[in-house]
């Protein structure tokens, strides 16, 4: 895979170590157990995948050698870059200006923006509506596009189901960009509705199978369905695409759920027909660092930290599958460790921080999981591993952990 050229200041000493070691020892990706690595007083089970992914490090690297080759330009970013607060900021203090925050609000006047000017497309991708003001305008949307592959095999994968006459059905959340991007290139090519959840697709199902009037769809599904869409109709035929950072294992509980639903309403012989065995269209990272989560749930830790951004939503599935087991701290930097009993953490059910005392054990060795999202540079997961190893002050030391890390990793 490419090697991207990211600032220094993303980069880490014994995370990119560790990551470099097991790359070496496991290239075919077949070993989901952590890394121990043991300082004595408190032990670490670092997850086998975390952190920058293929799209996340593409994207940095265009927008700051875009930045760098055009120093005399505006440049702006059609939304966030990633869904990681420090590396926004740091764009923005270089200069670049967002046109939109997350939720596709306009903070920048389009009449702002002309043909001289330097417009770059985030990693999420964006609407056709977007492309077309900005190809209105003169502006170039190819060569400062950072849209992860990942995505645009999703936007591929719905135009073909949709050629193929099926109606898509996307499991993702309504308002994330990247999900309103691939909204936007479905409904070119098919009828297409959008579902959170099992739960909202049990709601679809029930629709589908006429168990619940059919208006209810136009009331419940209100914004989240394409232009002209006829429910008698368009609900016969479906197929299924995910935002690339949805939990897998409800991606394919909602395809099945479809396919049983066809089989009920339409029988088993011509099932094909209706129902479209597409999988998921999960990115290989968010798939690696969900195989990942559940090798530290094999562990026995008593919390786990999850670092990264808290609109992240691949960081946010990686918390829910860890507080199934451990008491879990979704932290975005190392500032939110306030000491050793206090911690301001993300409480994604509240949607807000809040602070837990005596987050820590008090037992003669802890054991701790950390792990981090795929848009948190690995630095940041280093510095909180170093302030951790501070609240342990009769812990061995980062410099002889690390000299001996070749003995401590995990085969």
């Amino acid at each position: 895979m490419k090697k991207f050229d990211i600032p220094a200041k993303y980069k880490s000493s014994i995370i990119s170590l560790i990551k470099e070691k097991r790359k070496l020892e496991d290239p075919k990706k077949k070993d989901y157990t952590p890394t121990e690595l043991d300082f004595g007083q408190v032990k670490f089970y670092i997850a086998r995948h975390f952190g920058f992914c293929y799209g996340v490090e593409n994207a940095i690297e265009i927008a700051y050698k875009t930045l760098e080759n055009n120093p005399d330009k505006k440049i702006y970013l059609l939304s966030e870059m990633i869904h990681n607060p420090i590396v926004n900021r740091d764009l923005v203090e270089h200069g670049i200006k967002f046109i939109t925050d997350t939720q596709g609000n306009g903070l920048i006047d389009w009449n702002e923006i002309t043909s001289e000017d330097i417009v770059i497309i985030p990693a999420f991708g964006t609407t056709i509506d977007n492309e077309r003001v900005l190809k209105e305008k003169g502006i170039d949307t190819v060569k400062f596009n950072t849209t992860c592959p990942f995505v645009e095999k999703v936007w591929n994968r719905a135009e073909a189901l949709g050629n193929q006459g099926y109606t898509i059905i996307i499991h993702g959340k309504h308002r994330h960009e990247e999900t309103r991007a691939t909204f936007s290139h479905s409904n070119k090519a098919a009828p297409s509705v959008i579902v959170r959840n099992i739960d909202e697709a049990k709601i679809l199902q029930s629709i589908i199978l006429g168990k619940t009037n059919s208006k209810e769809f136009y009331t419940f599904f209100n914004g989240k369905y394409s232009e002209g869409f006829d429910v008698e109709k368009d609900l016969n035929r479906v197929g299924i695409v995910n935002q690339t950072t949805m939990l897998a294992s409800e991606t394919q509980k909602i395809a099945d759920l479809f396919k049983e639903t066809m089989i009920e309403k339409f029988g088993g012989g011509n099932i094909k027909y209706h129902f479209a065995d597409t999988r998921d269209t999960l990115c290989y990272a968010t798939n690696d660092n969900q195989q990942a989560t559940y090798g530290l749930l094999k562990k026995d830790a008593d919390l786990a930290i999850v670092v990264g951004g808290y609109k992240s939503s691949n960081t946010s599935h990686i918390v829910e599958l860890l507080e199934q087991k451990f008491p879990t701290y979704f932290i975005s930097d190392e500032s939110k460790l306030m000491g050793k009993n206090v911690i301001k953490h993300f409480d994604l059910s509240l949607r807000q921080e809040k602070l837990t005392e005596n987050y820590l054990p008090l037992k003669d060795k802890a054991k701790i999981i950390l792990t981090s999202g795929a848009s948190c540079p690995d630095a940041i997961v280093d510095r909180v591993l170093q302030k951790l190893l501070t609240f342990f002050p009769s812990s061995k030391s980062l410099e002889s952990v690390y000299r001996s890390i070749d003995k401590l990793l995990t085969k």
